[in-house]
This record gives C-alpha cells, sequence and structure tokens, in this order.
C-alpha cells in the first residue's frame, strides 16, 4: 500500500559534517597545545605545587582529552550515519561507553585525590 519514506541522510549533509569536524578537531588541537604550554608554565612557576597535586592535574586533563577524542569520533561516526536507525544506534554505543569511561575516571580521581590527601597530613610526631 504504502511505500515506506526514506530517512536516509544525504551526502552532501555527511560531507558538510565531516568537514566541520575536522575543522573543530584543529582548532581543539591547537587550543590543547596552549592549555599544555599554560599548565607547564604554572608547574616550573610554582615550585611549592604539592607533586600530588600536579599528578591529579594531569590526570584529569588526561581524561579530559580521551572524552573529548571520544566526542570527535561520535561525531565523525554520525556525520558518516547513512539514516536514522544507524545514527541512533551509534549514539546509544556512545553513551554506553562514555558512562563506562565517566565512572571508571571518577574511581581513578577519587582514589588519587585520597592518596593526596593522606600524603598531606601531617606525621604523628613520635
Amino acid at each position: 500500500m504504502f511505500e515506506k519514506p526514506s530517512m536516509e541522510i544525504p551526502d552532501a549533509v555527511r560531507d558538510v559534517a565531516e568537514r566541520n569536524v575536522a575543522q573543530t578537531r584543529a582548532a581543539y588541537g591547537q587550543f590543547m597545545e596552549m592549555a599544555r604550554k599554560a599548565q607547564e608554565m604554572m608547574t616550573k612557576s610554582q615550585g611549592a605545587m604539592a607533586t600530588s597535586a600536579i599528578e591529579v592535574q594531569a590526570r584529569a586533563m588526561g581524561f579530559a582529552e580521551q572524552n573529548i577524542e571520544a566526542n570527535f569520533k561520535l561525531a565523525t561516526e554520525l556525520a558518516r550515519a547513512r539514516d536514522l536507525k544507524d545514527f541512533f544506534d551509534i549514539q546509544t554505543r556512545h553513551a554506553q561507553s562514555q558512562m563506562q569511561a565517566y565512572t571508571h575516571q571518577a574511581q581513578e580521581l577519587g582514589r588519587m585525590m585520597t592518596e593526596a590527601a593522606q600524603k598531606a597530613q601531617p606525621k604523628p610526631k613520635v
């Protein structure tokens, strides 16, 4: 009776989306390079900063990079989606994967913060 309407995403739209992802990734790369340089300068200028705080900061920055890279991967995959089912499948897989990553990252940062707090505690004098 009725033909199901096609929900395909046109090639031109996918091409534009992929170019936008590439341009955004390049801008992100420049931003991260500036952030790394600023972090290095701050670390050098604040010699009194606790080693633990520097480690936590570096780990958090690493997690942020991983999450952003995962989002770039998502954007690239979404830009290549052929139809809405594919689009939603990609999005679902990404959400599940990121929830696992966020859980691991929160646990890791919590562990590092606990260790840092323990190191900062004054040692009892005997």
